[in-house]
């Protein structure tokens, strides 16, 4: 199976082997649409090729990372960045809740019940996944392995 494009909502990522597929999806995605060219960009994955995509004559931004849906992607389709800005996300998020884990006036059978709540929801997630059909765009993308060269 190869992947044509991700969308969701307003955002859209359309994927392609070749430079002239790029321009083709592109020119057909900006038909009776408006595409905000400050917005637009353009993510190179292993590739020589730097003709520029245009929309209305206008050339689309290169970029070596690319924030989609939360996720940092690069051009060598590497995870370090993503990984790197989560644990980030994650320590930011530890440190707001330090004074309630640390405090004394919580008990800590009152602080169990919430850190077991929040992993019971993480697993009632992977679960409810887990169980769709392996054509849902969910569980696509769940599992999907994409191929080239991961740092």
């Amino acid at each position: 199976m190869q992947l044509d494009d991700l969308d969701f909502a307003d955002d859209l990522a359309l994927l392609s082997q070749t430079q002239q597929q790029m321009q083709k999806k592109t020119n057909s995605v900006a038909v009776g649409i408006n595409i905000h060219i400050g917005k637009s960009k353009i993510l190179r994955d292993n590739t020589a090729c730097t003709n520029p995509i245009k929309i209305d004559g206008d050339d689309l931004e290169d970029v070596k990372t690319f924030t989609y849906l939360g996720s940092i992607i690069d051009e060598q389709g590497g995870s370090d960045a993503d990984v790197k800005a989560r644990i980030g996300k994650a320590r930011a998020s530890y440190l707001q809740l330090k004074n309630i884990w640390n405090s004394k006036q919580l008990s800590t059978n009152t602080k169990i019940p919430a850190d077991e709540e929040i992993e019971k929801k993480r697993w009632k997630w992977i679960g409810h996944t887990l169980r769709k059909a392996p054509n849902c765009v969910t569980m696509q993308t769940l599992t999907w392995n994409p191929q080239g060269q991961w740092g």
